[in-house]
């Protein structure tokens, strides 16, 4: 009985020890028969994440690069007799490192993007509702943010197509003033009066840019319609050739001062525009300093500017009645208003004096 009890205890003990092998077994197996097909997995997402930082890795190193060859070039350029008047180094840097910035960006979410679904692809992973999802929910922070989306491409291109810069005087619409930073979603102007305005890229329709090319300084000048206009003309020449020789005006001015012709003929004045090309940015200047010559060098030949003042009205004759009152009815003595006036017969009128 004993042996027999040893036995029976030893049963479920034996019973135990055999289900352990058999699944110890059985694991064995499975990771043999999966271990394979792990290893190529682990080495695909290893390979695809080394791809994927080296490849972003080389796209910024290229992106630096390209812009300090950017920088560099313009302040080749500005040290140059024209880098002053072509290139702006400070606008330069700050459109190559706006694009540089952005051109990053997209390169990254790109490439790590790209690689997040396909390391989601080699688990076996359905990515169709996963891009299902990703679109509904892209469409609709485009809706909501539409405003936010709308400033930063606006002013991404703007950036790429060089439409203004750091310096530049623009009329942007809504405000005006010299362009003190530029970003991809407000541009900062500097107003006449120094104040400062953040105007953000989706709200600008339309851009005056003052500072590219040229500018074009007018004078009218307004004299007696009986002057010669030859000797105007001749006068305006020389004031012209002397204002380019001198400093700083022979840089500011980009042509020769031309007399247009006549812009207005009145019965008491005549109206001559003068015109002249300059540089940007340096028109009101150049007004300026040719109505200052030019009045002096007429004032020198005895010709005198007239307009400006209103012409004075004629004295008319007053009306001698305007000043008599105008005639009341208690005057005649047979009106009603009169009689209804009058005290009756026989009534004594109170002494209102004690």
């Amino acid at each position: 009985m004993h042996g027999g009890l040893h036995v029976s205890d030893a049963t479920p003990g034996t019973a135990t020890l055999d289900e352990a092998a058999q699944k110890a077994s059985n694991a064995a197996g499975w990771v043999e028969e999966n271990w394979a097909e792990w290893l190529n997995t682990g080495l695909r997402i290893l390979l695809i994440l080394v791809v994927a930082m080296l490849l972003r890795m080389a796209v910024r190193r290229a992106l630096t690069k390209l812009i300090e060859r950017m920088n560099r070039s313009a302040q080749a350029v500005q040290g140059t007799a024209l880098g002053g008047l072509l290139v702006n180094a400070e606008r330069r840097r700050q459109r190559s490192e706006a694009i540089g910035s952005v051109l990053k960006s997209v390169a990254s979410f790109l490439i790590l993007g790209t690689a997040g679904l396909m390391i989601l692809g080699a688990f076996d992973i359905d990515l169709a509702p996963l891009l299902a999802s990703a679109g509904v929910a892209g469409v609709a922070i485009g809706f909501g943010a539409r405003n936010l989306v709308t400033d930063f491409l606006s002013g991404v291109f703007m950036i790429l197509e060089d439409q203004y810069g750091v310096g530049d005087s623009i009329d942007a619409g809504v405000a005006s003033g010299e362009v003190v930073e530029v970003g991809l979603r407000v541009t900062k102007l500097r107003g006449d009066d120094g104040e400062i305005w953040y105007v953000r890229n989706g709200e600008i329709k339309r851009i005056g840019n003052l500072s590219q090319g040229w500018a074009t300084a007018a004078v009218d000048v307004t004299v007696r319609p009986t002057e010669d206009l030859d000797r105007i003309n001749g006068i305006v020449t020389e004031v012209g050739a002397g204002m380019a020789k001198d400093e700083p005006w022979n840089e500011r001015l980009w042509g020769p001062v031309e007399t247009l012709g006549l812009t207005e003929v009145l019965l008491d004045s005549m109206t001559v525009r003068v015109s002249a090309k300059t540089m940007p940015g340096k028109k009101l200047g150049v007004e300026r300093e040719l109505r200052w010559r030019i009045k002096r060098a007429l004032d020198d030949a005895g010709i005198r500017i007239v307009g400006g003042i209103p012409p004075q009205a004629e004295e008319s004759t007053p009306d001698p009645s305007a000043g008599m009152a105008a005639p009341s009815a208690f005057a005649n003595t047979t009106s009603p208003q009169s009689a209804a006036a009058t005290p009756l017969p026989g009534t004594s009128q109170p002494n209102l004096t004690k």
